[in-house]
């Protein structure tokens, strides 16, 4: 979708939106009003009322578009409804008249936008049949605002947005387009943008000795893949921030397999994978003031007959053994060797992981928040804040030695899972045992957030895009002068 900034609005527009705040609907003019009144829309955020009159012999479809109380938030929950409600009924271009919401500035014009962009997303490409009253058309949307031509401005806010897809498209796929190699490959592009690419194979890994990791991937005929992805916008030899994302492309559970009913969705068990390199398409894209690295794991787990086995020791890159008691707890096999190889590699001060990690957190939270577990507190400080912020939400959860105890195994120096009660909690410990001294960590179980089953505020419903407008902003609040 190309988005267009302007002083006024066209008064030949044939489809024309406008802003309302809740509570200014009884302010509208008469024909918009009574719009209104029979839709009995009163601004609600996301709300969408819909009129048409006839102007000089022509036609024009006018619409109201509730943002609630003018946040942030409601601004972009308001432009992802204009997209929705326009995005396959023919219309090709759209006005959005701001100059009639009351008292808007740039940050809104550009929150507003951001939601419309956000919320085009789709992924058709496999769909060979689709009606044409089902394609999209919405292409333009041109704003009109007193603060005129923003252009400059948006530039950051669509790389973020392109992250954000970048994301979804990965989280999307089906689990024969979407492999190691081939998550590689999709990321390849990055180079473009500045990105420097780092790639480890199987016999690499196995010279390191990521025996956790290879453990989870043996099972599959897809070989398994480090993805390094370095962002060195900051100041020269500063410590980077690294994120880390478990890219588990295809999870059967393996030898401990899932049920049948719902194995399908585990394509997107690389959504922490998808969210990493989704922000770093983001902080590239808009030339971020900060060194920032992204790391991610990628395999398949599968149930062959050479596949990791219940009770089976592995020896992670750390050092440490684990007794791997399930095979479907391989998430956590995946990033303990990948925070250990981040350390080795890079000396960075801070770590922040991602993984579709625990169906226990899907229990906890559901699917408003993801689960936050940090050993700093400033550090979980500033991720609670670009989560409010950004809208990708977070709720922290405690790390204690009592938990820690849950996880000591009889005959290696851990077991990969604990009992059932405190699920998140003991997963949580386990990839704590491989942060070195000094480093501040934080591990985010987002398994409740990467996929919705509904329409979200800003996305329609099966891939959200979760944790790149996250990292994103923790970056830019924090990281950058």
């Amino acid at each position: 979708m190309d988005i267009q900034f302007v002083a006024q609005i066209d008064a030949s527009a044939d489809v024309v939106a406008f802003p309302v705040r809740k509570g200014e609907a009884a302010s509208l003019e008469a024909l918009l009003g009574a719009a209104a009144a029979q839709a009995r829309f009163e601004g609600a955020a996301g709300s969408v009322a819909e009129t048409a009159a006839i102007d000089g012999g022509k036609a024009r479809r006018l619409l109201l578009v509730g943002i609630g109380d003018g946040t942030i938030h409601d601004l972009e929950r308001g432009g992802a409804a204009l997209t929705a409600r326009l995005q396959t009924s023919g219309v090709t271009t759209a006005h959005v008249d701001f100059a009639s919401a009351g008292d808007c500035d740039e940050d809104d014009v550009l929150a507003f936008a951001m939601g419309a962009r956000l919320r085009n997303w789709r992924l058709d490409r496999y769909r060979t049949r689709l009606p044409d009253n089902a394609k999209p058309t919405l292409t333009n949307l041109v704003i009109a605002s007193p603060a005129g031509d923003l252009s400059a401005r948006w530039g950051s806010y669509s790389a973020v947005a392109d992250g954000v897809a970048l994301t979804q498209t990965l989280v999307a796929e089906p689990p024969n387009i979407l492999y190691p190699e081939s998550f590689v490959e999709r990321c390849q592009h990055l180079s473009d943008l500045g990105v420097e690419i780092e790639v480890l194979d199987e016999r690499q890994m196995k010279a390191l000795g990521m025996g956790a990791l290879l453990g989870v991937a043996q099972g599959s005929t897809r070989p398994p893949r480090l993805l390094a992805m370095r962002w060195n916008g900051g100041k020269e030899g500063e410590a980077p921030v690294v994120f880390v994302g478990k890219g588990v492309t295809f999870d059967t559970g393996g030898i401990s397999i899932k049920p049948a009913a719902g194995m399908d969705m585990m394509k997107w068990d690389m959504g922490g994978a998808g969210a990493v390199a989704g922000a770093m398409k983001a902080i590239a894209g808009r030339k971020a003031k900060a060194n920032v690295v992204g790391v991610v794991g990628l395999v398949e787990n599968m149930p062959d007959g050479n596949a990791m086995r219940p009770g089976d020791i592995v020896t992670t890159m750390s050092g440490q053994t684990v007794e791997v008691l399930n095979t479907d707890a391989e998430g956590r096999l995946v990033l303990c060797d990948a925070i250990s190889w981040v350390q080795k590699s890079y000396d960075p001060k801070v770590i922040v992981d991602l993984a579709t990690l625990t169906g226990a957190m899907v229990i906890s939270l559901g699917h408003e928040y993801a689960g936050m577990f940090a050993n700093d507190d400033e550090l979980a400080d500033q991720l609670q804040a670009a989560g409010e912020a950004s809208g990708n939400k977070l709720w922290r959860f405690p790390l204690s030695p009592a938990y820690d105890k849950l996880i000591d195994s009889p005959i290696a120096d851990m077991k990969n899972v604990g009992p059932r009660e405190g699920g998140s909690i003991t997963a949580a410990q386990f990839l704590k045992r491989y942060v070195g001294e000094g480093v501040a960590w934080a591990h985010l179980d987002i398994a409740g957030m990467a996929w919705s089953d509904k329409d979200g505020p800003v996305w329609a419903k099966g891939a959200t895009g979760y944790g790149v407008r996250l990292l994103d902003r923790f970056i830019a609040d924090n990281f950058e002068g």
